[in-house]
């Protein structure tokens, strides 16, 4: 099966498997402790600078575990009406933390800080959650991307008013290689506190990484981790996969790939009759509207999402994976059904 559906549902890439393999062929000292996880570490602060990382299963740990770190029970996390943690992590971190979610209206899924300065009212109103971070998702749950100036003048606006900047980088190579920057420039160097930087979907069997650049956030990080439920005993296997992501520009190999056919898909179907491209194709998604009557045909053949039921807009995402030969034919199929 090929889909376009999730790029959660592409294979490991070969140079991943390697690393596993490596990682597999001796004995290590368990929970972090190992070579390979201060191998993966001294690789995030080569790229990164200075850094503190945590190694997690999934985005929702990740992004949990910076949350925690970054709120108390009474104040608040602002974030887009798509964000992940607030439309599909099951109210994880409400449940855990305790923390409220505010979620702003937005046409094109990012955050602006005219957006988020109503909410300052609440500051110092013991009847109110306080505002406490804002979060922000790069590239965005609808395909789009935050430019430099954008994310910084978010950070700018954050730390002027005492505020966090969580950045949700489930897709952050996707985002930073349709940037064209490198990966410290569109990140810390714009001010983000702390982060998730995302694995498996560009690639890796299993995990995320939590980045903390902000020193204030790190004390109580490695409690924070384990309370989580996050802290993996082989945490070889998940660091190890993350020194090959960032070894000979993989990440941007593989994300710069799948832009491209996204890229590639939308060129082909822009044209078609009754179909129209309803977002910015940024990174590797194409949100699209087609007839009800070829929805389920075509994904009876090629899975995708339906993002929009009451407008039939559809979710197309491309994958490391992905091949020319895939889309010139998925979008044959579209071609007779339409």
């Amino acid at each position: 099966m090929k889909s376009f559906a999730s790029d959660n549902y592409s294979g490991i890439h070969p140079e991943i498997f390697e690393a596993i393999q490596r990682a597999n062929n001796q004995h290590q000292i368990s929970y972090g402790e190992d070579f390979f996880t201060e191998e993966a570490n001294e690789v995030f602060e080569k790229v990164f600078g200075p850094v503190t990382v945590l190694y997690t299963f999934n985005g929702t740990g990740a992004n949990v575990t910076c949350l925690k770190c970054c709120t108390l029970p009474f104040q608040a996390v602002v974030c887009s009406e798509y964000a992940h943690i607030l439309a599909d992590e099951c109210g994880a971190p409400t449940q855990s933390i305790g923390c409220s979610l505010l979620p702003l209206k937005t046409a094109d899924g990012k955050l602006t800080p005219d957006m988020i300065k109503p909410l300052l009212n609440r500051i110092g109103n013991v009847h109110n959650t306080q505002p406490r971070v804002i979060s922000i998702s790069q590239s965005t749950e609808v395909g789009t991307v935050y430019s430099i100036a954008e994310l910084k003048a978010l950070c700018d606006f954050a730390h002027e008013n005492e505020m966090y900047v969580h950045l949700d980088g489930a897709r952050i190579s996707n985002a930073v290689a349709a940037l064209g920057v490198g990966l410290k420039e569109a990140t810390v160097d714009c001010g983000v506190d702390i982060m998730s930087f995302g694995g498996t979907k560009n690639g890796l069997m299993v995990g995320e990484a939590v980045l903390i650049f902000n020193d204030e956030l790190k004390a109580n990080a490695p409690y924070f981790h384990k309370q989580t439920a996050q802290l993996f005993s082989k945490n070889r296997f998940i660091s190890a996969q993350f020194t090959a992501l960032l070894s000979n520009n993989l990440w941007w190999r593989m994300a710069t790939h799948a832009n491209e056919m996204a890229q590639l898909l939308a060129s082909k179907v822009k044209n078609l009759p009754n179909v129209k491209i309803t977002r910015s194709v940024d990174a590797n998604a194409v949100f699209v509207i087609i007839p009800e009557h070829v929805i389920q045909p075509l994904r009876a053949q090629y899975p995708f999402y339906e993002w929009d039921a009451e407008l039939h807009e559809q979710r197309w995402m491309s994958s490391f994976d992905t091949t020319e030969e895939d889309v010139i034919e998925f979008t044959e199929v579209l071609k007779k059904l339409l």
